[in-house]
């Protein structure tokens, strides 16, 4: 059993929803970025997924294409990327997703990206243009490092390919809110509920509901019909207007807590 397993055990236990922040690997810089996840750890995630930057992040909305562009900018490669997160690992123990395009890491070498992601700790590995069809060769290196490999169903996604993915991920189903890129919106739809019961019906594993999930209220929503809330834009959002604050890494933190924090009453 996996360390994502794991930690969906735990939550079930406890009867809470989880918490997965995502950030951009480089930015603002490397040394921001190693204390933004023991700082997020800190603030109550459950599980943290690394974006690896990348010159064409079709998926992703305005702000975490910004954050792609000022990593770049600073040089910031895959191999970068691993060794910020083997630096983070030896403070914090949750699990890391390292989320990616397809490109980056055929340069790097499959095999190589395997072996060296588990050396820094990574735990699993969702790459978003790798279609399931496509990507068993794949999922048989990732096993045999013991990597999960996380895979995104959206709400067009047909039944047949939601068969297929339910057979070849582990560790959890990354549900995709609404079509479209990464990116805050005003309000979760019922598309992301419907995803939600698509997945229980040919799965066991956990669901986490990310793209567009912005709110404290937001999280709440989602913790109501999956296991987890993915929260990406609206924390990269942060960190590019507190990019120069020397509080960066304790305001991005108590950001995250008042993402996850209990309604009020």
């Amino acid at each position: 059993m996996s360390r994502i397993s794991d930690t969906f055990l735990e939550l079930k236990r406890s009867g809470r929803g989880g918490f997965i922040p995502f950030i951009t690997a480089g930015d603002p810089d490397l040394a921001a970025t190693e204390l933004l996840l023991i700082e997020l750890v800190a603030a109550g995630a459950d599980i943290i997924e690394v974006g690896v930057p990348f010159s064409d992040p079709v998926a992703d909305g305005e702000v975490i294409q910004r954050a792609s562009q000022r990593a770049l900018r600073n040089g910031v490669t895959l191999r970068n990327a691993l060794t910020c997160i083997a630096h983070a690992k030896q403070h914090i123990e949750v699990p890391i997703v390292l989320f990616s395009y397809f490109n980056p890491l055929l340069q790097f070498g499959e095999d190589r990206l395997a072996t060296e992601a588990k050396e820094a700790g990574v735990d699993a590995v969702l790459v978003t243009d790798l279609i399931p069809e496509e990507a068993q060769p794949w999922i048989k290196m990732l096993d045999q490092h013991e990597l999960d490999p996380i895979f995104l169903v959206a709400p067009t996604t047909s039944d047949e390919r939601l068969a297929r993915i339910a057979q070849q991920a582990r560790g959890f189903i990354y549900a995709v809110s609404r079509a479209g890129v990464t990116g805050p919106r005003s309000e979760m739809t019922h598309e992301a509920e419907a995803l939600v019961q698509r997945v229980r019906s040919v799965s066991d594993l956990p669901v986490a509901v990310g793209f567009g999930v912005s709110t404290p209220e937001q999280v709440r929503e989602v913790w109501r019909f999956a296991d987890a809330a993915v929260v990406g834009s609206a924390i990269v959002r942060e960190i590019e207007k507190l990019a120069k604050s020397p509080d960066l890494v304790n305001r991005i933190g108590q950001f995250a807590r008042s993402l996850r924090a209990p309604k009020q009453v």
